[in-house]
This record gives structure tokens, sequence and C-alpha cells, in this order.
């Protein structure tokens, strides 16, 4: 198994690196009354996710990471809701948003496993004396 380095490392930072692409891309079909609405609501819970990621795995204690882990999952919440949303206005098709629904979902898991992960005891490492000082 491979050591990781930085979050940037992490499969869940990726995928969220992703959606937010995939929001901004969605989100440049909403009607131009919504730019500052929906659009915005979208594309900042977007961004959150896998800024909480980040700054979480930057953090020096398990506890604030998963503390941003868990705020990374309640923006995917907010993301489904708004889509979801923005589709039953009329704005946004259910085939537009399905896949980008799907990959909220796989990344709401990960992110799941990451904080149950997380909230473990932390093994503590073996420390071995250096044979000379």
């Amino acid at each position: 198994m491979a050591q990781l380095l930085s979050y940037r490392d992490l499969g869940v930072w990726k995928r969220s690196m992703d959606l937010v692409v995939d929001v901004y891309a969605v989100t440049r079909t909403l009607p131009r009354s919504e730019i500052y609405g929906l659009a915005s609501q979208m594309r900042r819970a977007a961004v959150s996710i896998a800024a909480n990621i980040a700054e979480g795995n930057g953090r020096m204690h398990r506890k604030e990471y998963a503390h941003h882990v868990s705020i990374a999952r309640g923006s995917i919440s907010e993301l489904i809701t708004c889509l979801e949303i923005a589709q039953r206005l009329g704005y946004l098709s259910a085939a537009l948003i399905a896949p980008v629904l799907q990959q909220a979902d796989i990344i709401s898991r990960m992110l799941l496993m990451l904080l149950r992960a997380l909230e473990r005891p932390a093994r503590s490492p073996r420390v071995t004396a250096p044979t000379r000082w």
C-alpha cells in the first residue's frame, strides 16, 4: 500500500475536485437570474467539500480533521439539496444532474469511511531508539 503524503493523494479529494468542475459546468446552464442564488450556493457547497478535506488534513489533530470531514459531508448534503431544488423548479433536467448526484453519493460514502477511520483510536507508532545518538 502506498503511503499518503498529502491530501492530494486522497481519492476522495480528487473526486471532490472533479465534482467542483462538474458543478460549475451544470450551473452555467442555470438562468441568469440564479447567478447569485442557486448557482452561487451550489458552487460554494462543491468548493467547500474539497476545501474542508484539504484543511482538515492540514490540521494537527485527528479530531480536527474529523470535524472538517464532517463539514464536507454537510456540504455534500447541501449541494444535493440545491440540485434537487433546481430540478423541481425546472431549471435543470434529471438527466443533467444524475451523474453529479451519483458522484456526490460516492463522495459522501467515501467521506463517511474516512470519518469512521479518523474516529478510531490511532495506532501508536512503534518507537525505536536510534542506535547512535
